[in-house]
């Protein structure tokens, strides 16, 4: 009579340990690409801290103050800018001209060294983005920015992933107005009607031949 080997419950014991490696795998894969996708790594809705708490709200919504006043450069070049000191005292040499929350702009304006703001929005160097195109193409602030003029504190609204930027390529229409509600922030494009948006695509000579979702078009 020949001795038993392994214990009677061995295939279970073999069979429990695949299925809990495979749920530990499966845990770790899981959590690593929630964390991936996170505000933790995305920072989207995580405000920064600047060294001047500036607010859009106060700003845009309650003083309406139009986005092109501080973002001067946005409707023509590459970058929509940053504003000057000159710009920020415009208005603060006059209000506020006390408070200790504005002082690194007094700072500023006093030495001409600039107020070094946080960047928002940083895509990486292999990306090429320019605001101009997208303003003139009827491409609105809200579109990538969100709600801004509802932000106390500046935060990103979106993660910027390339397949999200790849969906407003493939379907312009989804996102696209007219040019003179680029900088209104409440404008909703789907209060167009679909037939609307086209014509607005095609008044606007925006690409729907696949020359959009070209690499180079971004990476170049």
């Amino acid at each position: 009579m020949s001795a038993q080997i392994f214990p009677r419950n061995a295939n279970a014991i073999v069979w429990v340990s695949i299925i809990g490696l495979g749920l530990l795998i499966t845990g770790i894969v899981g959590g690593a690409i929630g964390l991936y996708l996170s505000p933790w790594n995305t920072e989207v809705g995580v405000a920064k801290d600047q060294p001047v708490p500036f607010s859009h709200k106060h700003h845009v919504d309650q003083l309406k103050i139009d986005c092109r006043y501080c973002h001067a450069t946005v409707e023509r070049a590459a970058h929509a800018g940053y504003p000057s000191t000159d710009t920020c005292m415009s208005c603060h040499s006059q209000v506020w001209t006390n408070s200790p929350l504005l002082q690194p702009v007094r700072d500023s304006y006093q030495t001409g060294q600039p107020v070094i703001w946080n960047r928002i929005y940083d895509v990486p160097d292999f990306v090429y983005f320019n605001h101009s195109v997208h303003i003139a193409k009827g491409m609105g602030c809200a579109s990538c920015h969100g709600r801004i003029d509802q932000q106390v504190l500046t935060a990103k609204a979106q993660p910027l992933w390339m397949g999200w930027c790849l969906g407003c390529h493939r379907n312009p229409e989804q996102n696209i107005r007219p040019r003179d509600e680029v900088f209104n922030m409440a404008f909703d494009p789907l209060s167009l009607s679909l037939d609307e948006r086209r014509a607005l695509v095609q008044e606007y000579k925006i690409p729907t031949d696949g020359r959009l979702t070209n690499c180079y078009t971004c990476h170049r």
